[in-house]
């Protein structure tokens, strides 16, 4: 029985070595993505709107390997609430722990839903506002440098 429980041990210790860590912050997760599209959208529980372009963030997120989806739960919620919420409306994006908005050198939106466009090289190049599909993203992500991939 002990020997199960060290072989056991053991393979979930070679299992995380070989796993990269969480970047611990937006800066070090913004690094990290670099030489990708990064979409930042922010949204809302009360934002109807918001809640209807989900499965299009989604879309894009999971079906777009040079494209990363973020988001920003536009209240501040945490813990169990931001979790309900994330289960409730199907958000299978990464979501962001805080606001990136200073960091970018922008403005917190003031309308929702707002989705920012970081492109390959690191810079802001397109504040969409309002309900996005999965054609207008796409319009201005990858389409912008030539045929989608």
């Amino acid at each position: 029985m002990k020997s199960l429980r060290v072989a056991t041990a053991l393979l979930l210790l070679l299992a995380l070595a070989g796993c990269e860590p969480e970047p611990r912050d937006n800066a070090a997760l913004f690094k990290s993505l670099h030489g990708q599209w990064i979409v930042i959208n922010y949204w809302a529980q009360w934002c109807k709107p918001c809640i209807k372009e989900i499965p299009e963030l989604n879309a894009l997120d999971e079906n777009h390997a040079d494209i990363t989806v973020l988001g920003v739960n536009y209240d501040g919620a945490t813990g169990d609430d931001l979790a309900a919420q994330i289960a409730t409306f199907g958000v299978s994006f990464q979501t962001l722990a805080e606001d990136p908005a200073a960091l970018l050198g922008v403005p917190r939106p003031i309308v929702l839903p707002t989705t920012l466009i970081i492109n390959p090289q690191g810079e802001l190049v397109n504040s969409l506002v309002g309900p996005q599909t999965l054609e207008s993203l796409r319009a201005a992500t990858v389409e912008q440098e030539g045929p989608a991939t």
